[in-house]
């Protein structure tokens, strides 16, 4: 619990803990290119003012079936959609259209802004693929995916009635700690802040299923919080189903994304 954790920052450190972590982000950096450089897609669309507010659509051979989102992490202070593009194959090749978007880092901005423009880019995406909406996301953006899902959605009615399932991947559905983190002093949460953009503190939207994803040999405090948010809205009476993925570790968790056949997808899309 909270007052086992002597070092908070410590806590939420992922890349010392995994062998190679050095040259994952660079791996990422040349799968994504090579995949958009083969792949059917509009790239660079606007759905924001900003230079950031802007996202990438993959689409399948044939109509798609629905949108997917995929929404990147990085503590809401690092990357953007470009890492990225490799992880929509494997809901392409399910006859999916693949959303992945940009956004505003902190501390430019806020996290309860962040919230905002990826309700906008979703928004955005889905005036452009018909069909059902599935959300997933990973860190930072497992946060912001369960967020859309919550009765606070910045997502218009018309679109959240599309929202038919939300994967949250190794998601941080509890700020509070992170004010204890030398993060914040970029991320900028308060109490109040943690009160509207927590998950577990928020009331779960009804008609949707959740999934909390994590990796099996993640960082605890990773593990505490994908099973707190499954804890959390029981008495909510949703489905949030927890399943711990074997042997993934915090960076590698996402990898089966890319894959048509995995759990992972199958998950996603079901």
């Amino acid at each position: 619990m909270l007052m086992d954790v002597t070092d908070w920052d410590d806590a939420y450190s992922n890349g010392k803990y995994i062998p190679g972590s050095d040259t994952i982000v660079g791996e990422w950096n040349t799968a994504a290119k090579s995949y958009r450089a083969q792949a059917k897609s509009d790239i660079n669309i606007s759905y924001g003012i900003g230079q950031r507010e802007c996202l990438d659509i993959f689409y399948p051979a044939g109509k798609p079936k629905g949108l997917a989102v995929f929404i990147h992490g990085g503590y809401w202070i690092a990357f953007d959609k470009s890492s990225w593009s490799h992880l929509a194959a494997g809901a392409v090749e399910n006859g999916w259209a693949v959303c992945i978007p940009s956004y505003d880092l902190c501390p430019t901005v806020r996290i309860a802004d962040i919230t905002q423009q990826i309700g906008a880019a979703i928004t955005k995406a889905a005036h452009m693929v018909k069909g059902p909406i599935h959300i997933t996301g990973h860190s930072a953006g497992g946060h912001l995916a369960v967020r859309m899902g919550c009765d606070t959605t910045p997502l218009a009615a018309e679109v959240i009635q599309r929202v038919k399932n939300i994967v949250g991947i190794s998601g941080l559905y509890d700020l509070n700690p992170l004010m204890l983190t030398s993060m914040n002093k970029d991320l900028h949460i308060d109490e109040a802040e943690a009160a509207s953009e927590s998950p577990v503190l928020l009331t779960p939207i009804k008609h949707i299923p959740f999934t909390s994803w994590v990796g099996a040999i993640e960082r605890p405090e990773f593990l505490r919080q994908s099973k707190l948010l499954q804890t959390a809205w029981q008495k909510s009476g949703v489905s949030v189903t927890y399943i711990e993925a074997e042997s993934r570790h915090h960076f590698n968790v996402i990898a089966p994304l890319a894959e048509a056949d995995s759990n992972l997808v199958k998950t996603l899309l079901k």
